[in-house]
């Protein structure tokens, strides 16, 4: 159990440090959004473009404890540009360089969060059409975002190791190697180093619809997990999958949950989904 509880929080360590990389190249941006709590810090990045040329644009979200410079969103970001598609990718509420309270944030805060990111690039003169692509605790709320905005606004869909177990474990009362009473959640609840998880964000996640709101979506859905993923089992994808109307799963033997030594091949399948997929038609 201790080796198990070990290895849990050094994929957590990956997640929120160790793939801490951004080659922002090209012609990158850096913008404020006004969010569900504060201000968001994002970046942009764009392909050249010739006056009144417009390109897709693709929303990066990054998952719990993450931030806007974590592999594989920066590599999907890099990619995407030398496709002619553009990115935003924005730290949350509470993460990174964001206003807020990591103890305040909740999975339905962050929705609202990418909801305020949508509307300010749909707005953007060049932006023909938006898709969205997550990780982790980021693709349950770009899939439930989808769910919401339908269709009509949200193009296609990428969703990497999405943390639909976020759920599952603040029922049972756990959170990586945390253990809490889930009945009568403390108002604070130590997770990894300086991240503390607040009582509302586990009351939120007691009852959050996930796939009752994800499976709305119409659209075209791209699934990409690793089956040696130990803080999310695949199986969860596979649910989303079953659910989805039209979806493609891919599963990345041996990759972990943070896709260590596998970003490229998570970075192909999501930038060839997103080429075919996130263009208007």
């Amino acid at each position: 159990m201790m080796k198990k509880l070990m290895t849990i929080a050094g994929l957590v360590l990956a997640i929120a440090i160790g793939t801490l990389a951004s080659a922002e190249c090209g012609e990158a941006q850096r913008v404020e959004i006004d969010g569900a709590v504060g201000k968001l810090s994002a970046v942009i990045q764009k392909p050249t473009l010739a006056a009144n040329q417009k390109c897709p644009m693709v929303m990066l979200l990054h998952g719990f404890m993450g931030s806007k410079t974590n592999r594989p969103l920066t590599d999907i970001a890099d990619a995407l540009e030398k496709e002619g598609i553009a990115s935003i990718r924005f730290d949350f509420n509470g993460h990174g360089e964001s206003e807020g309270d990591f103890r305040n944030m909740t999975v339905p805060n962050e929705i609202e969060d990418a909801k305020r990111v949508f509307a300010y690039v749909r707005a953007l003169d060049y932006v023909e059409s938006v898709s969205v692509a997550g990780h982790s605790q980021g693709g349950v709320v770009s899939s439930m975002l989808a769910g919401e905005l339908g269709k009509e606004d949200v193009k296609s869909v990428v969703l990497l190791a999405p943390a639909a177990v976020l759920r599952d474990d603040a029922i049972r009362g756990r959170i990586f190697n945390a253990v809490y009473d889930a009945a009568n959640p403390p108002e604070v609840v130590p997770v990894f180093g300086d991240f503390k998880m607040g009582r509302a964000y586990i009351l939120a996640a007691q009852t959050l619809p996930i796939y009752e709101t994800a499976q709305k979506y119409a659209g075209p859905v791209c699934l990409i997990h690793g089956t040696g993923d130990r803080v999310v089992p695949y199986t969860y994808s596979e649910r989303y999958h079953s659910l989805y109307k039209d979806s493609e799963l891919h599963l990345i033997d041996g990759a972990d949950h943070s896709f260590s030594h596998f970003e490229d091949e998570a970075t192909a399948i999501a930038v060839t989904f997103l080429k075919k997929n996130a263009k208007a038609e």
